[in-house]
Order: structure tokens, then sequence, then C-alpha cells
């Protein structure tokens, strides 16, 4: 019998996680027959718009799948606009019933709030993974490309769904046909999990020095309890002074100013996706003054951060890599 894949598309979902997950599978039926059913749910049953403005109609509304189907929740900017006790409800019994679950892009989120993750593994798109953490601290997201942990199933979103569904493709059918399907995308190779969902520091920031980059990794692992440049210095074997040298001449910046401006593209990011209050997100980026952290965040992006919250809603929010500002914010998979 072919499998059957359900994707509830809530509303500003990402198309491009959708169609990355859907024509794996219709080329896996071009190749071997009817593999592969999908069928597109929502919440009402009436179309939903994506976050490119693209509406799409759908097959049902809330329908359970069978024990043996996959649910996919495909989320988007505001994963939990459209959460209800009913949504809950429905993926709690869905659950019970013994479907597998899945999120694509932020799909997490609608999960996580139903309770429906314990111990498993689960990832999701790497721009939303620091709102995740603030919003269920007892869960613990991975940076990979994709996760696959007994009935629960995630993916980061764009591309990632790709590489994701070929996997799952050749776990069923055999890698023969997993690498024929990739093929036909034009693809040079099948990425794993391990894969990372963010260019590597080096391309994105453009530094190849090996002890500024792992600076920088440390300054990204501790945004919120920032460290001083003598214990960054410390934790690379180099002294305060080999430190600040290394910024100047890479990136013509102090360790402070770059860290600074590090702390701030987070605050940003939390701001314009969660409901976290301003002092909430300041304390979470290492300010412990609201009142400096206004004042930092206004000098760099020329607006208080309420004012920010107001005129840039998540669903407006620019893909990151859109402003010159340093630390540049690039990715292979934005999301679309």
């Amino acid at each position: 019998m072919p499998q059957t894949l359900w994707f509830l598309l809530l509303p500003g979902f990402s198309m491009m996680g959708l169609m990355s997950a859907i024509e794996p599978l219709r080329v896996a039926n071009r190749f071997r027959g009817e593999l592969y059913r999908w069928r597109l749910l929502s919440v009402d049953g009436g179309a939903v718009q994506g976050s490119n403005g693209m509406s799409l109609n759908v097959d049902a509304g809330l329908e359970r799948p069978g024990a043996s189907d996959s649910l996919f929740v495909v989320a988007g900017f505001e994963p939990l606009a459209s959460f209800t006790p009913r949504l809950a409800h429905w993926l709690k019994r869905t659950d019970l019933d013994g479907a597998t679950l899945g999120g694509i892009d932020t799909g997490s989120f609608v999960l996580a709030e139903a309770g429906l993750f314990a111990r498993q593994r689960l990832t999701l798109h790497w721009e939303a993974i620091d709102a995740f953490q603030e919003r269920y601290p007892g869960l613990l997201p991975t940076q990979e490309l994709f996760e696959i942990d007994g009935r629960r199933i995630t993916s980061a979103g764009g591309t990632a769904t790709l590489d994701l569904m070929l996997t799952l493709i050749g776990r069923d059918h055999g890698d023969e046909l997993a690498v024929e399907v990739s093929e036909q995308f034009v693809l040079g190779r099948i990425r794993t999990r391990q894969d990372h969902q963010r260019m590597q520091i080096t391309r994105r920031y453009g530094v190849h020095n090996r002890k500024l980059v792992q600076v920088i990794g440390e300054m990204e692992r501790h945004s919120e309890q920032p460290l001083g440049s003598a214990e960054l210095a410390a934790l690379v074997g180099v002294t305060p002074r080999q430190l600040e040298r290394l910024f100047r001449l890479h990136l013509d910046d102090t360790p402070s100013g770059f860290y600074l401006a590090l702390r701030l593209e987070k605050a940003r990011q939390l701001l314009r996706q969660t409901d976290m209050g301003v002092l909430e997100i300041g304390l979470a980026c290492g300010f412990e003054s609201s009142s400096y952290f206004s004042r930092c965040y206004r000098n760099r992006f020329a607006a208080c951060p309420s004012q920010d919250r107001h005129e840039h809603p998540a669903s407006e929010t620019a893909p990151p890599g859109t402003h010159t500002q340093r630390p540049t914010r690039s990715t292979t998979d934005q999301r679309i």
C-alpha cells in the first residue's frame, strides 16, 4: 500500500519547506509507481496563505491520519498564531492513534506547545532556535538539518526538507532510488542530518584565522552571560592585546564591539519572533540594564526595541542577510 503523508499548513507557512517535502515524493512515484500519497490540511479546511503571499487550497480540515501515516506541521514566522486548544487536542489524538508526527521549519513550536516532545531529538530553523529555547527551556533543539527520532521527524525547513525526504526515501525504498530522485533536482549530493544549517563562521564573516573563528564561536555560545575579553583570549590561547589585533586586522572592529553586535542581532530576532518582554529579551542577551539595552539597540538599529517590534512584526521580518551592519547573517536555507 502507498504510504500517506499529511501536511497541516498553518497561515504564513514556508512554501519552500512544503514543496521540498512533496516534490521528492512525486519523483519517487514517477520512477517506482505509487509509493507515496499526500494530503494537505488546514485548521478550518479553507485555503491557506504562505509566507510568500500565495494561497493553496487544501484537501480537508482536521482529519486524523491513520496509524501508519505521517503528519507534518508546516509553519513559518508565526507558528503559534493559530494554535488553539482544539488543535492541541487533535494533535494529541493523532499521536495516540499511532501516527508519526513531524514539524517543518518552525512546526516544532506547535508540537512543543501541545506537549508532544519528551526526550526526542528535534530541530527547527536556526533563526528560531533562540526563541524556542526561551519558551521551552526543558527541550534542547539541535542545529542539524533534520532529525528522525522514533515517531518524531523534524526539519529545519528550506532545502533541508529535501534532504530529509531523500533520506526517508532511501530508508524505505533503498539508496538507489534516493540517488535517482536527487539527480532529478540536480543535487551534487544528499546532505546528512549532521550537515550545518548555516554557513560556517569562516564563510559568514569572511575570516579564516583559526583563533578568530574559535573566539566568534565562543561569543555565539555565550550571549546570555557574555565573557570578558580576557576570558575569550584565554580560551583560545592568546593575549587580550593579540585578540584586539586579530579583530582589527580581519574585521575592522574590536572584540567588544563585535560581541555587542552579535548580542543585539539575537535580541532583534527574539523581539520580532517572540512575545517576550523587552526587559526579558535584554536579560537573555546579556544586558543587565534595560536602559543600556535600549540605548545600544537604538544606536545600532535607529529605533528603540518597542518601536522596532511595533513597526516590524514577525510576519514582516526580512530574512537574515538583508542589512549590512556586522555581524552579517547569511544562510542557504532562508524561510521563503
